[in-house]
């Protein structure tokens, strides 16, 4: 049995962010969603906010922490794409990307630092992607983005890992989502080809390999980079 913690996912109000906090709330976890618009799951308290903005993550955890008390567990899943060849790529294209995506993870996880630090205890799971190691053609800025958070994780892991705080990093291939169900019939089938498994994952698999990293059982697990992704990228 997991000890029941307090949980903070970012862009939880869709696709794989629903997902992961739908898991949380389903294995008995105080749960909040930060987004920008719409909502989480139903049990969890969803809160605005914009992760490349510092001063809305403050206020964002000061919300949570009043109601459900300090973050135990935070997730840095919101994530944008400005997809396009790095000939046509703009100046903001690139930047605002990274800004989200790495920034974003960035600012959330300093301000979770905190109060893991004073608790000595912490997870912090950080979702990247398939493409952050593999690489994808017209997609310079998300790649970059999603490979920095594994350095991101293990500089993480080795300033706080004696205080009882792990930095783990999940990355999914081709997940079942609204993005991915809006690719044309040839398109999917080529890209089921490439993938081992023969198939693309679901929403749940990656929650359930998160709920996995940030519970008791994955307490000497740190700096890792757990694929879920049928075998596409296999670590790489």
């Amino acid at each position: 049995m997991t000890t029941p913690r307090t949980v903070l996912v970012t862009g939880g109000n869709r696709g794989i962010g629903f997902a992961i906090a739908e898991e949380f709330v389903a294995q008995g976890h105080r749960v909040a969603v930060t987004a920008r618009s719409g909502r989480g799951p139903e049990g969890t308290l969803t809160v605005v906010a914009d992760v490349t903005d510092a001063a809305s993550i403050d206020a964002a955890f000061s919300t949570v922490e009043a109601e459900l008390g300090p973050v135990e567990v935070v997730v840095a899943n919101a994530g944008i794409t400005k997809d396009g060849l790095l000939m046509r790529m703009t100046e903001d294209d690139f930047t605002s990307v990274v800004d989200t995506n790495l920034g974003g993870a960035f600012r959330v996880v300093k301000r979770a630092s905190k109060g893991m630090l004073k608790a000595r205890f912490g997870r912090i799971v950080l979702v990247s992607s398939v493409v952050g190691l593999y690489g994808g053609p017209g997609q310079a800025n998300y790649a970059a983005s999603k490979a920095g958070l594994v350095g991101f994780a293990r500089s993480l892991t080795r300033e706080l890992g004696a205080r009882g705080i792990t930095a783990n990093v999940v990355a999914p291939g081709f997940v079942e989502t609204d993005m991915t169900a809006v690719l044309p019939e040839a398109q999917q089938a080529e890209y089921k080809k490439s993938i081992p498994a023969g198939r693309y994952g679901t929403t749940g698999e990656v929650a359930k390999t998160i709920t996995w990293l940030a519970g008791d059982d994955a307490a000497y697990i740190s700096g890792a980079v757990i694929p879920v992704d049928g075998g596409l990228g296999m670590g790489h």
